[in-house]
């Protein structure tokens, strides 16, 4: 799946649009302590089969240095930016509460594979995650999206992240998100420009596996993918729900993946 979203984002997303990469998700549970359980919302999704390569031989994006952000200020303006809101996923849409999490504090997966809050490291600008949801109805369940973007320093730095980011779900199949969520049996794929697909950046990632919540029951749909973009990643997290169709989900997530991606390159594109 992660190559079907891939795809028609590139054809229906708006001009040049890529998906939800990167950075670390940031998590929707409590902010602004380090150690409180985050959510990895933005890391696990659901992922079409790969078909074909892409046929295209160079990504059509070129970054301006001079675009690049460089101080926490210009990060957290393009993470604001980028971030896709509730319109972006669909009619429907509302924002969740909390709707941001903390930019200063992103989500790292400790040794018991369950998720918590940190400060930033040293290596990175600013990391925001928004969340969203298409409410309940007619005896439906909610649609849970979140989307985060994390500015890195440098491109370098980025891809450290992505990297990291394809191992979490080798060390730890099943995670702890929060009190109350989990996801299990993950399974993991990445592919650089040109390979499985990927025609919209420069690395894409996807996690596919179940949810299971408290409130929600389960095993519940669950997909999530990160792509980068220089020294921006941007990642996407669909959940479903009781009543509704993975389709219903993956629609959402692509219509959100698309206008990120354009987005982003746009704030980072070097004029023609």
């Amino acid at each position: 799946m992660a190559t079907g979203l891939l795809l028609a984002a590139c054809s229906g997303g708006g001009g040049g649009d890529k998906d939800d990469g990167t950075a670390k998700p940031a998590g929707s549970g409590p902010t602004g302590s380090e150690g409180a359980t985050a959510s990895a919302d933005t890391r696990s999704s659901p992922a079409p089969s790969p078909t074909s390569s892409a046929s295209a031989a160079v990504l059509d994006f070129t970054p301006d240095p001079g675009r690049a952000p460089k101080t926490r200020a210009e990060a957290l303006r393009l993470a604001r930016a980028v971030a896709a809101e509730p319109a972006d996923w669909g009619p429907g849409f509302v924002k969740r509460n909390p709707y941001e999490s903390d930019p200063g504090f992103w989500p790292v997966l400790n040794a018991k594979c369950v998720w918590q809050r940190e400060p930033l490291p040293a290596t990175v600008l600013a990391s925001l995650t928004r969340y969203s949801e298409l409410p309940a109805e007619d005896g439906k369940g909610p649609i849970r999206i979140a989307a985060a973007v994390t500015v890195h320093k440098t491109a370098t730095a980025a891809d450290w992240e992505m990297a990291e980011t394809l191992e979490e779900a080798l060390r730890c199949p099943d995670q702890q998100l929060r009190q109350g969520e989990r996801i299990s049996d993950l399974f993991s794929q990445a592919s650089a420009f040109g390979l499985l697909g990927n025609i919209n950046s420069e690395d894409t990632l996807t996690e596919s596996g179940k949810y299971y919540s408290d409130e929600l029951g389960g095993p519940l749909y669950y997909y999530w993918m990160q792509n980068r973009l220089a020294q921006v990643t941007m990642a996407v997290v669909g959940r479903g729900a009781k009543g509704r169709t993975d389709e219903e989900v993956d629609a959402a997530m692509l219509q959100g993946v698309g206008r990120m991606l354009s987005l982003a390159e746009s704030e980072l594109e070097a004029p023609e």
